[in-house]
């Protein structure tokens, strides 16, 4: 299965590299490839409130 980017629990971020790091805030995904089981029992749907927002830091 692919990536849940829908499931509350899902982050992503952007290293200094550049590099994308996906991960599952609970470990229920498989990690190489990052991938969510099928029918995780984890699975919360991301509240709408979150969804498509980039959040940074406003540390100068």
């Amino acid at each position: 299965m692919a990536v849940r980017q829908d499931c509350r629990h899902y982050s992503s971020r952007t290293v200094s590299s550049g590099e994308v790091v996906q991960r599952c805030r609970l470990d229920a995904n498989e990690t190489a490839p990052f991938a969510c089981p099928e029918h995780c029992l984890f699975f919360e749907p991301r509240p709408i409130s979150g969804a498509g927002w980039t959040v940074t830091s406003t540390d100068d």
